[in-house]
C-alpha cells in the first residue's frame, strides 16, 4: 500500500534533539499519532540504538514536539512534548522537556503561527503537558529566528544565538504542589533498603532528590559508569517508585511511569571532569547533580531538572538548600559542565511560592522535509 509522507522539521533544542511537527499536519487520532511517532523514531529497538528511525538511542535523542496555535488568552502557541522510549513501545506525555522548549518559539515564527514585528520576538508558550506558561525571547534576522551566535551551553560543541526561557509559576507542574508531601525533607521507608532521606520537589517536573553519599557516590561519576552500576540503578529506581506513590503520581510502585518523577543524586561542589574533558573546580559551581531520565543517567542534566534544582535550592530545609545555602543563580555541576539557572522563590505566609525559573539555551533547525510511515497504519 506504499508510504505516507508527513511534514516535519528536525531540531536541536539545548542538549536534546526532536522531530517537530505543526499540529495541523498530524492525524487527529492519538493512537495513530503515537504509532507514527514510534515508527519514525525507530522504537522499540531491543538493541537500544533506534537504527531504523530518527532516534539516537538515548532519551535526550528520542523526542517529539508538537506546536500549534493556542486558544488561551495568555499564550500564542501550545507545546506538547512526547518522550519516545527507546526499547519499549511507549510514547509518554507525562513530562515536559525544557531543552526542546527552546525551539518552540523559533518554530512557531518559522511556521508563521507568530508574526513578530521588530528585531526580536517574544513568544508566549503553553505547555500542554503541565498546564504552565513560559516565555521564549530570541533575536530575528530578516524576520526569521537567528541561529548563529557566540553563546555557548554545556553539552553542545557549537555556539549559537541565545534563547531566553522564563518559566512562570513552575511549582506544582505535575502534582499541583511545589512540595507534594508538604515537607522539604522526608524519610522514605523503602522495601529492601530501609530508611532513605529525600527531598521531593515539583517545579517544572517532579524530582526525588537523594544524597549521593548515601549510595557511596560523589555525583561526579560519568553517566556510563553509573548506567553500568545496575545495583545502584535498581536502588534508585525503587526509591523513585516509592517517591511516586508518596506524591500521588501512581497508585503503587509498579504503576510508576518512566517519565516522572525523575530521581537525582546530589553532592557538594568538588573537582570534576566533564564529558568534553574540561575540569571544573568547587569555586565555579554550587552543587553536583547526576539525574536519571527515562532509564538512563542523563549526559547533561535535563533543563526541567535544573530548574527544579534551582527552585529547590532556595527552599530552606531541602537537601539541596543544605548544600548550597540561598543562591539566586544556582550553578550546577553536571556531566556536560556547569549550568547556571536562576529562580525567584518567596514566602507567602507559611507557603513557599516559586514565581519563576530562568535559563538560556541555543537551538538549530537542522533539517526540514517529510518523514515516511506505512500507509497501512491508516487502515490497520
Amino acid at each position: 500500500m506504499g508510504q505516507h509522507r508527513l511534514r516535519v522539521a528536525f531540531y536541536r533544542g539545548g542538549t536534546s534533539k526532536a522531530a517537530v511537527f505543526n499540529g495541523a499536519d498530524l492525524p487527529a487520532d492519538k493512537a495513530l499519532r503515537d504509532r507514527i511517532f514510534l515508527h519514525i523514531m525507530g522504537s522499540p529497538d531491543r538493541y537500544g540504538r533506534q537504527l531504523d528511525g530518527l532516534g539516537g538511542g538515548l532519551s535526550s535523542l528520542s523526542k517529539i514536539v508538537i506546536v500549534e496555535p493556542s486558544a488561551r488568552a495568555d499564550a500564542d502557541v501550545d507545546y506538547t512534548f512526547v518522550q519516545v522510549a527507546v526499547q519499549e513501545p511507549v510514547a509518554d506525555y507525562g513530562s515536559a522537556c525544557g531543552n526542546m522548549a527552546s525551539c518552540v518559539g523559533p518554530f512557531a515564527v518559522s511556521e508563521g503561527m507568530v508574526k513578530p514585528d521588530g528585531a526580536s520576538a517574544l513568544v508566549r508558550i503553553h505547555s500542554t503537558n503541565t498546564g504552565k506558561i513560559y516565555h521564549a525571547t530570541f533575536d530575528l534576522e530578516d524576520g526569521l529566528p537567528l541561529e548563529e551566535g557566540s553563546f555557548e551551553i554545556p553539552g553542545v560543541s557549537q555556539s549559537g544565538a541565545r534563547v531566553s526561557l522564563d518559566f512562570l509559576n513552575p511549582g506544582g507542574a505535575i502534582t499541583g504542589a511545589l512540595l507534594p508531601t508538604g515537607q522539604p525533607q522526608e524519610v522514605l521507608r523503602v522495601d529492601g533498603l530501609g530508611e532513605v532521606r529525600v527531598s521531593i520537589v515539583d517545579a517544572a517536573n517532579p524530582v526525588v532528590w537523594v544524597r549521593a553519599e548515601d549510595f557511596g557516590c560523589t555525583a561526579t561519576e560519568m553517566p556510563q559508569a553509573l548506567d553500568d552500576n545496575r545495583a545502584l540503578f535498581a536502588k534508585l529506581e525503587t526509591i523513585r517508585q516509592f517517591g511516586s506513590v508518596l506524591m500521588g503520581l501512581s497508585p503503587d510502585a509498579k504503576s510508576t511511569p518512566l517519565s516522572n518523577p525523575k530521581i537525582a543524586m546530589i553532592a557538594p561542589p568538588t573537582d570534576f571532569a566533564a564529558l568534553d574533558g574540561q575540569r571544573h573546580g568547587p569555586e565555579d559551581h554550587h552543587i553536583n547533580i547526576r539525574l536519571i531520565s527515562m532509564g538512563n543517567f542523563h549526559r547533561a542534566i535535563t533543563l526541567t531538572g535544573a530548574m527544579c534544582a534551582a527552585v529547590a535550592a532556595r527552599i530552606p530545609g531541602t537537601l539541596l538548600h543544605d548544600i548550597t545555602g540561598d543562591v539566586e543563580e544556582l550553578r550546577i555541576g553536571n556531566p556536560s559542565g556547569v549550568l547556571p539557572v536562576a529562580a525567584d522563590v518567596a514566602l507567602d505566609g507559611d507557603q513557599v511560592v516559586a514565581h519563576s525559573a530562568t535559563t538560556y539555551r541555543t537551538q538549530r533547525r537542522i533539517m526540514e522535509g517529510a518523514v515516511l510511515y506505512p500507509a497501512r497504519f491508516l487502515t490497520d
